[in-house]
C-alpha cells in the first residue's frame, strides 16, 4: 500500500494540536471529520467539510502526510505523492473527548 510514496519516512508522532479542527474551533464553524498532521500535530477539518483545513494546512506548510482522525481510523494519505496507506499499527491517540459538530 505505500509504494510510490517517497514521504513514509518522514511520519512523526505527534501531539495534538486541538481537540477538533483548530481553526474551526476558533471561527465557531462546523466539520464532518478530522485530519492530523503527522509532520506537526495540527488538527483540521476534512475536504468534505466547509472550510476544509486540513488541506489548507498542506497548502500552507508543505507538510505532506495527514492521518484519518476522528475517530482514529488507522489511514493515511500523502497529498504530494497521492497515496492511501496503513498507519493502523501507529494510530495518534486522543488526549480528550472530541466534540461533534456534524
Amino acid at each position: 500500500m505505500t509504494k510510490g510514496c517517497t514521504h513514509i519516512a518522514g511520519i512523526q508522532d505527534v501531539t495534538p494540536s486541538a481537540r477538533g479542527c483548530e481553526e474551526c474551533l476558533k471561527s465557531g464553524s462546523r466539520w464532518l471529520h478530522l485530519r492530523i498532521c503527522r509532520t506537526c500535530g495540527h488538527v483540521g477539518c476534512c475536504d468534505d467539510s466547509p472550510n476544509r483545513h486540513a488541506t489548507a494546512h498542506f497548502h500552507a506548510t508543505g507538510h505532506p502526510v495527514i492521518e484519518g482522525y476522528d475517530p482514529p481510523e488507522g489511514w493515511g494519505w500523502c497529498y504530494v505523492d497521492e497515496v492511501l496507506f496503513d498507519l493502523s499499527k501507529r494510530k495518534t491517540p486522543h488526549d480528550g473527548p472530541i466534540p461533534r459538530y456534524y
